[in-house]
């Protein structure tokens, strides 16, 4: 009769897996080895400034961005002609009889073209405009009109 084989490794004799001397660190801490503070060392602090993130800089730029997108809008909507008064000069800014994109400029501006001699309130076309720019200055040149509901006026409009 035989017995059987022990269980178990008979060739392990009390050692380590791998071949690691019992009671000992698998890789001893080398001093001045960079990157590596030595053992029992204390850890710099970690810096302490405020770190702004990703999303908060997104949401800067997107506010920023529609900001700029209402003011430009705003800027090109606005129409010269309505804030033009009486004794400002104009400047024509397009060669089309139905729109001619009047801008207010300094009376001392080269490109100033026209002097309004008169500004009424109302909707007025045709000759309603020429007979009222009559009553209120007698040597105007043009005749500009803007309807637009309540805010409707007319121009009266002379070369400078």
């Amino acid at each position: 009769m035989t017995t059987p084989p022990p269980q178990g490794n008979p060739f392990a004799q009390g050692q380590q897996p791998y071949g690691q001397p019992q009671g000992q660190a698998p890789f001893p801490q080398q001093a001045g080895q960079p990157g590596f503070p030595p053992p029992g060392a204390p850890v710099p602090p970690q810096p302490q400034g405020r770190k702004i993130s990703f999303k908060t800089i997104k949401n800067i730029v997107i506010v920023l961005i529609v900001a700029g997108v209402a003011i430009g809008g705003w800027i090109a909507s606005r129409d010269d002609a309505a804030a033009a008064a009486v004794g400002d000069c104009m400047h024509r800014g397009s060669t089309d009889d139905n729109n001619p994109d009047l801008e207010v400029v300094d009376c001392g501006d080269a490109k100033a073209q026209y002097k309004v001699l008169a500004k009424v309130e109302g909707n007025y076309s045709g000759l309603t405009a020429q007979s009222k720019c009559e009553a209120e200055a007698k040597d105007f040149e043009y005749v500009y009109t803007e309807t637009n509901g309540s805010k409707s006026f007319l121009l009266c409009l002379k070369d400078k």
